[in-house]
Protein backbone atom coordinates (compact mmCIF):
# COMPACT_ATOMS: atom_id res chain seq x y z
CA UNK A 1 0.00 0.00 0.00
CA UNK A 2 1.49 3.35 -1.02
CA UNK A 3 1.33 6.33 1.28
CA UNK A 4 -0.78 9.12 -0.15
CA UNK A 5 0.94 12.52 -0.08
CA UNK A 6 -1.18 15.39 1.17
CA UNK A 7 -1.91 18.05 -1.41
CA UNK A 8 -2.00 21.49 0.09
CA UNK A 9 -3.72 24.20 -1.94
CA UNK A 10 -1.55 27.15 -2.98
CA UNK A 11 -1.66 30.37 -1.00
CA UNK A 12 -3.62 32.01 -3.81
CA UNK A 13 -6.16 29.15 -3.78
CA UNK A 14 -6.55 29.50 -0.01
CA UNK A 15 -6.90 33.28 -0.31
CA UNK A 16 -9.60 32.87 -2.97
CA UNK A 17 -11.57 30.46 -0.79
CA UNK A 18 -11.31 32.81 2.18
CA UNK A 19 -12.38 35.76 0.03
CA UNK A 20 -15.42 33.83 -1.20
CA UNK A 21 -16.38 32.93 2.37
CA UNK A 22 -15.99 36.53 3.58
CA UNK A 23 -18.10 37.81 0.69
CA UNK A 24 -20.86 35.36 1.62
CA UNK A 25 -20.62 36.43 5.26
CA UNK A 26 -20.94 40.11 4.36
CA UNK A 27 -23.95 39.45 2.12
CA UNK A 28 -25.84 36.69 3.93
CA UNK A 29 -25.08 37.68 7.51
CA UNK A 30 -25.07 41.45 7.30
CA UNK A 31 -27.76 41.45 10.02
CA UNK A 32 -25.28 39.95 12.50
CA UNK A 33 -22.63 42.50 11.56
CA UNK A 34 -25.01 45.46 11.72
CA UNK A 35 -26.26 44.35 15.14
CA UNK A 36 -22.64 43.95 16.32
CA UNK A 37 -23.27 40.45 17.73
CA UNK A 38 -20.63 38.45 19.58
CA UNK A 39 -17.47 37.58 17.63
CA UNK A 40 -18.06 33.88 18.21
CA UNK A 41 -21.37 34.06 16.34
CA UNK A 42 -19.73 35.82 13.41
CA UNK A 43 -16.73 33.47 13.30
CA UNK A 44 -19.08 30.47 13.35
CA UNK A 45 -20.88 31.77 10.27
CA UNK A 46 -17.56 32.44 8.51
CA UNK A 47 -16.41 28.91 9.37
CA UNK A 48 -19.55 27.42 7.82
CA UNK A 49 -18.84 29.25 4.56
CA UNK A 50 -15.21 28.16 4.69
CA UNK A 51 -16.33 24.53 5.05
CA UNK A 52 -18.37 24.94 1.87
CA UNK A 53 -15.28 26.34 0.11
CA UNK A 54 -12.83 23.68 1.30
CA UNK A 55 -15.28 20.79 0.88
CA UNK A 56 -14.93 17.35 2.40
CA UNK A 57 -11.15 17.23 1.95
CA UNK A 58 -10.55 19.58 4.92
CA UNK A 59 -12.21 20.05 8.32
CA UNK A 60 -13.11 23.57 9.45
CA UNK A 61 -13.52 24.04 13.20
CA UNK A 62 -14.09 26.95 15.59
CA UNK A 63 -12.22 27.24 18.90
CA UNK A 64 -10.65 23.80 18.36
CA UNK A 65 -8.38 23.05 21.31
CA UNK A 66 -6.96 19.61 20.57
CA UNK A 67 -3.78 18.22 19.11
CA UNK A 68 -4.81 14.59 18.82
CA UNK A 69 -5.61 13.64 22.45
CA UNK A 70 -4.00 16.57 24.24
CA UNK A 71 -4.97 20.21 24.58
CA UNK A 72 -3.25 22.66 22.25
CA UNK A 73 -0.84 24.85 24.14
CA UNK A 74 1.24 27.81 22.98
CA UNK A 75 4.09 29.55 24.71
CA UNK A 76 2.87 33.14 24.58
CA UNK A 77 2.14 36.04 26.89
CA UNK A 78 -0.28 34.66 29.51
CA UNK A 79 -3.74 36.10 29.78
CA UNK A 80 -6.75 35.22 31.87
CA UNK A 81 -10.15 34.32 30.51
CA UNK A 82 -13.14 35.09 32.66
CA UNK A 83 -16.04 32.61 32.67
CA UNK A 84 -18.35 35.37 31.39
CA UNK A 85 -15.93 36.34 28.59
CA UNK A 86 -17.91 37.61 25.60
CA UNK A 87 -14.97 38.89 23.54
CA UNK A 88 -13.43 35.44 23.00
CA UNK A 89 -9.85 36.19 24.01
CA UNK A 90 -8.58 32.64 24.47
CA UNK A 91 -5.54 30.57 23.52
CA UNK A 92 -7.66 28.62 21.04
CA UNK A 93 -7.78 29.83 17.45
CA UNK A 94 -11.09 31.29 16.26
CA UNK A 95 -11.13 29.11 13.12
CA UNK A 96 -8.83 26.43 11.76
CA UNK A 97 -8.76 24.50 8.51
CA UNK A 98 -7.07 21.14 9.09
CA UNK A 99 -7.54 17.39 8.99
CA UNK A 100 -8.68 16.08 12.34
CA UNK A 101 -6.40 13.47 13.86
CA UNK A 102 -3.60 14.18 11.39
CA UNK A 103 -0.67 16.59 11.16
CA UNK A 104 -2.25 18.51 8.26
CA UNK A 105 -2.71 22.08 9.50
CA UNK A 106 -3.54 24.35 6.58
CA UNK A 107 -4.92 27.63 7.96
CA UNK A 108 -5.51 29.31 11.30
CA UNK A 109 -7.71 32.42 11.51
CA UNK A 110 -8.12 35.01 14.22
CA UNK A 111 -10.95 37.49 13.83
CA UNK A 112 -11.84 40.71 15.63
CA UNK A 113 -14.51 43.35 15.29
CA UNK A 114 -13.50 46.99 15.12
CA UNK A 115 -15.86 47.57 18.05
CA UNK A 116 -13.98 45.12 20.28
CA UNK A 117 -13.01 47.28 23.23
CA UNK A 118 -10.77 44.75 24.93
CA UNK A 119 -7.34 46.36 25.24
CA UNK A 120 -4.54 44.38 23.58
CA UNK A 121 -6.86 41.80 21.98
CA UNK A 122 -5.55 42.39 18.44
CA UNK A 123 -1.91 42.18 19.53
CA UNK A 124 -2.63 38.99 21.45
CA UNK A 125 -4.31 37.45 18.39
CA UNK A 126 -1.35 38.38 16.19
CA UNK A 127 1.01 36.81 18.71
CA UNK A 128 -1.10 33.65 18.71
CA UNK A 129 -0.95 33.51 14.91
CA UNK A 130 2.85 33.81 14.90
CA UNK A 131 3.07 31.03 17.47
CA UNK A 132 0.69 28.72 15.58
CA UNK A 133 2.78 29.15 12.45
CA UNK A 134 6.16 28.65 14.11
CA UNK A 135 5.62 26.27 16.99
CA UNK A 136 4.89 22.56 16.81
CA UNK A 137 1.60 22.97 14.92
CA UNK A 138 3.21 24.42 11.77
CA UNK A 139 0.14 25.90 10.14
CA UNK A 140 0.89 26.66 6.49
CA UNK A 141 -1.01 29.93 6.57
CA UNK A 142 -2.26 32.42 9.13
CA UNK A 143 -4.93 35.04 8.59
CA UNK A 144 -6.01 37.94 10.76
CA UNK A 145 -9.35 39.53 9.88
CA UNK A 146 -10.80 42.67 11.40
CA UNK A 147 -14.42 43.35 10.51
CA UNK A 148 -16.34 46.60 10.71
CA UNK A 149 -19.68 46.20 12.46
CA UNK A 150 -22.59 48.55 13.06
CA UNK A 151 -23.80 50.91 10.36
CA UNK A 152 -20.68 50.58 8.14
CA UNK A 153 -20.01 46.84 7.77
CA UNK A 154 -17.13 45.36 5.82
CA UNK A 155 -13.48 44.36 6.07
CA UNK A 156 -11.40 46.86 8.01
CA UNK A 157 -8.01 45.11 8.00
CA UNK A 158 -6.55 41.77 7.09
CA UNK A 159 -3.14 40.18 7.35
CA UNK A 160 -1.85 37.04 5.65
CA UNK A 161 1.13 35.25 7.17
CA UNK A 162 2.23 38.34 9.13
CA UNK A 163 1.98 40.66 6.11
CA UNK A 164 -0.54 43.48 6.34
CA UNK A 165 -2.54 43.99 3.17
CA UNK A 166 -4.07 47.10 1.71
CA UNK A 167 -6.44 47.17 -1.25
CA UNK A 168 -3.48 47.85 -3.55
CA UNK A 169 -1.61 44.79 -2.24
CA UNK A 170 -4.56 42.42 -2.47
CA UNK A 171 -3.78 39.71 -5.07
CA UNK A 172 -7.52 39.24 -5.46
CA UNK A 173 -8.10 42.78 -6.69
CA UNK A 174 -9.10 44.54 -3.48
CA UNK A 175 -12.65 43.25 -3.62
CA UNK A 176 -12.88 42.95 0.14
CA UNK A 177 -12.04 46.54 0.96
Amino acid sequence: MTEQKTRYPSKLEVQQKVQNAIERLLIRDCYLLKKDVNERSISHRLASYLQDEFGEEWDVDCEYNRDHNIKKELIIQPTSVAPDDTTATTVFPDIIVHRRGQEDNLLVIEMKKTRNSQRGAKDFDLEKLRAFRQEKYHYYHTFYLQLKTGDDIGVDKMQWDSEWMTPQDDPLGGLLF
